[in-house]
């Protein structure tokens, strides 16, 4: 077996690219002491980090039915439903299902809270506090503090004990596609104070970097980042494609502001050598992020994308 940390990067549908990385990398004989993800990607980690393997994942997978993720508020009517909700809650669809399906999921894994997903703190950095010793980091957006969250590391933000918190709650949060799900509460039970959660897309998309060292020491493994998403400004149209015809200039401007809040900030990274070299990246051009009605040939092709990226990745690697 052969050890590596794993980021997986957001990207809503496109994230089915990442369910192919995974099975690829557990086939070619990794383990993943620990993985972080956003969005789509803290889906697929959550189930990897409760240990599942290659069958229990293809499993899974074939028990999500995509097209029942945009899960509409009563009175259950196209457009209408999706207008109230906008009105009312804040996103056109509630999420539920998806939360729901995480749930079932983890929970025939043995998995209910960040509890059951600790780990030993066999060589780990040193400068790691207690809470931050978990198998598994979800990526979310606190938009009334206008901060990142990891979680569970930042559960004391809220005064809340990490090993009691949801894991299915937490990638909830980070799934939070603006406007798009609904978004999520977190309150503080000490102060009251309730804060706003979005997609951690708003924010870190592909927190490449968030596993490694900080106390000088070599690291004992790699850390993997598996990128969904292209390069601006070539690829801004495929990330929603159904925005890629041309626009007045000032939805043109507001377009591009959104795309760049999704990439922009994980991009700067990429930027850097170091973290290019230790990316896999997979074409998902094929869809855009809330195309749930994808067919399935659209979906078995975007897994194989993720399988091949892995091969062609490795066959390059050079620890």
């Amino acid at each position: 077996m052969v050890q590596a940390d794993l980021v997986l990067e957001g990207g809503g549908v496109k994230g089915l690219g990442t369910v192919g990385a995974v099975l690829r990398l557990l086939e070619r004989g990794y383990t993943f002491p620990r993985i972080a993800g956003t969005s789509a990607g803290a889906m697929v980690a959550a189930l990897a980090a409760a240990g599942a393997d290659e069958r229990q994942i293809r499993g899974a997978m074939g028990r999500l039915e995509l097209s029942r993720a945009p899960d509409r508020t009563p009175p259950h009517l196209p457009l209408l439903s999706e207008g109230l909700a906008l009105l009312t809650r804040s996103g056109a669809y509630e999420g539920d299902y998806l939360r729901d399906w995480v749930h079932d999921e983890l929970h025939t894994l043995g998995v209910e809270t960040f509890g059951d997903l600790r780990r030993d703190p066999d060589g780990d950095d040193s400068s790691l506090r207690s809470d931050q010793r978990y198998k598994l980091v979800v990526l979310a957006t606190d938009i009334t503090h206008g901060r990142l969250l990891r979680l569970p590391w930042d559960y004391h933000l809220f005064h809340r004990e990490p090993d009691e918190q949801s894991v299915a709650d937490a990638v909830r949060m980070s799934m939070s596609i603006p406007l798009y799900f609904e978004p999520q509460r977190l309150t503080d039970p000490v102060t009251g104070e309730t804060s706003v959660i979005v997609d951690g897309a708003v924010l870190s998309n592909f927190a490449v970097e968030i596993f490694d060292r900080t106390d000088g020491r070599e690291p004992r493994w790699p850390t993997f980042g598996v990128r969904l998403l292209p390069d601006l400004p070539a690829g801004i149209d495929q990330i929603f494609p159904a925005l890629g015809v041309p626009l007045p200039p000032p939805f043109e401007l507001l377009k591009t502001v959104v795309v760049t809040a999704f990439v922009g900030n994980d991009q700067t990274h990429l930027n850097r050598p170091e973290v290019r070299k230790r990316t896999i990246t997979i074409d998902s051009s094929a869809v855009g992020i809330t195309e749930f009605d994808v067919p399935d040939d659209t979906v078995q092709m975007l897994v194989r994308h993720g399988r091949d990226a892995v091969d062609e990745f490795l066959a390059d690697w050079n620890e």
